[in-house]
Order: C-alpha cells, then sequence, then structure tokens
C-alpha cells in the first residue's frame, strides 16, 4: 500500500458523502414537501432515489474507496484494511460532507420547506424516524440493515483503490451493484425505521436541522438520534468480524 494523501482521502469521502446526502435527503424532499413535481410520489421513490444517491457519491470518491459511511469505515477498521488514522480523516470527512449535502438541499427546497406546514416532514427530510417508536427494535432493525449492507459491499468484486488500502478500483459500472442494494435495503428493510444504515446520514443532517433557519421547523428529535448512529455502528464491527468467515464459505 503506497502512502496515502490524507488531504485528497478526506476531500474524497466530503465530496462524496455530500452528493449522497444532497441527492438523498433531496428526493424526500421532492416526495414529502408541498408543492413540490415529485409530492406524494412514496416510499418506493425514495428507494430509488437514495439508490441513485449512493451511485453519485460512490463514483465521485473513487480515491478514499467510496466509504461514504462510518459503518462501512469502521467494517473495513475491524477487517484491517484501513488503519485508525485513515478511519478517522474518513469519518471527519463523512460528516462534513453530510452537512454540507443537507444544507444544499435545504437552500434548493427553501420554498417548499416554508410553505410545508408540517414540522414532522420537514424533520424527515435531513433525518429518519421509526414508525414505531421502540428504542430496542428500532436499534435491532438499524443493526440488521447495516450488517446487510456492510456485509454485501465486502463481498462484491474489489471496489475502491488498492494502493489506499481500499480493495480493487472503483470506476463506472462498479457501483451499480451497490446503489442497488440499498434499494433493495430500503425496500425491504426500510419500514420500521426509514433505514439509516449510515451515521453520518443521519446525524450530519440532524445537526444541519438544528441550525438551520426552517420556518416552523419544530424539535430534531434528539432523544433518537443515537439509534441511527449506534445500531449501524454495531452492524459495521458485526460485518467486519463475520465476514471473512462467511464470506470464505462460499469461495
Amino acid at each position: 500500500m503506497q502512502e496515502v494523501n490524507l488531504g485528497l482521502y478526506f476531500l474524497s469521502e466530503v465530496v462524496g458523502t455530500g452528493l449522497l446526502i444532497l441527492l438523498g435527503t433531496g428526493v424526500v424532499a421532492n416526495v414529502a414537501l408541498a408543492k413540490t413535481k415529485g409530492n406524494a410520489g412514496g416510499f418506493l421513490m425514495v428507494n430509488w432515489g437514495w439508490g441513485l444517491a449512493v451511485f453519485a457519491g460512490v463514483i465521485a470518491s473513487a480515491y478514499s474507496g467510496a466509504q461514504l459511511n462510518p459503518a462501512v469505515s469502521i467494517g473495513l477498521l475491524v477487517r484491517g484494511t484501513i488503519d485508525f488514522p485513515m478511519f478517522g480523516v474518513a469519518v471527519l470527512g463523512q460528516m462534513v460532507g453530510a452537512i454540507i449535502g443537507a444544507v444544499l438541499c435545504y437552500v434548493s427546497y427553501k420554498q417548499h420547506f416554508d410553505d410545508e406546514p408540517d414540522a414532522a416532514s420537514k424533520l424527515g427530510v435531513f433525518s429518519t424516524g421509526p414508525a414505531i417508536r421502540s428504542y430496542g427494535w428500532n436499534l435491532a432493525t438499524e443493526i440488521i440493515a447495516t450488517f446487510v449492507l456492510v456485509f454485501v459491499i465486502f463481498g462484491f468484486a474489489d471496489y475502491g483503490v488498492a494502493d489506499v488500502g481500499v480493495p480493487g478500483g472503483i470506476g463506472g459500472l462498479s457501483a451499480v451493484p451497490v446503489a442497488l442494494l440499498v434499494v433493495g435495503i430500503g425496500a425491504s428493510l426500510g419500514g420500521p425505521t426509514g433505514y439509516a444504515i449510515n451515521p453520518a446520514r443521519d446525524l450530519g443532517p440532524r445537526i444541519a436541522h438544528a441550525l438551520l433557519p426552517i420556518k416552523g421547523k419544530g424539535s430534531s428529535d434528539w432523544s433518537y438520534s443515537w439509534v441511527p448512529v449506534v445500531g449501524p455502528l454495531i452492524g459495521g464491527v458485526l460485518a467486519g468480524l463475520l465476514a471473512p468467515v462467511l464470506l470464505s464459505l462460499g469461495s
């Protein structure tokens, strides 16, 4: 593994995660907010929007291996694919990118945020929330869904940049399986919690929601905010620990 340029590594995660969150929160805004062209487009539209958002983010962040998610990064750390400095820089870049992406979404839909009377719909653009609030079961859902995400990513053909310690080479069509995986997780496991499956995806925009001058925004629901952070991290650790064993069974 050649020496890593941590500055480029950081910027790669900022740009990739920023695009992911801009387009992902953007599709939620398009479905949830008043007077948009896509209003009431349905949950499957949200699933596909997030999948395509992942595709765009992966394509834009090849240098760092398109981690875009602290759960993926911690799985890579557990497997020994990246080291602690790379993990820390990646997660910092993901958080910065997530906040930037959420702010850009707000700017894009500012008039619609102003015209939307429901505070919960506004918060739902930025962060996830459970259909039935039960912290233990909500946590279990996020652990399971994130395990599927990270485990299957490890099962894909090599991706990322081998020179900086993330498997393989990303490019073009190599991003498609990741995007389709996210669509599949959303369509199948997204119902109970809205499938954060990414601490940066939930926490960064939730911070943006708390700080932005959104008209009638209401609470940022910090009492639930730990679930979409802790659950995905546990799922990522479990995938990092179990993937080498389980994937070897099929080789």
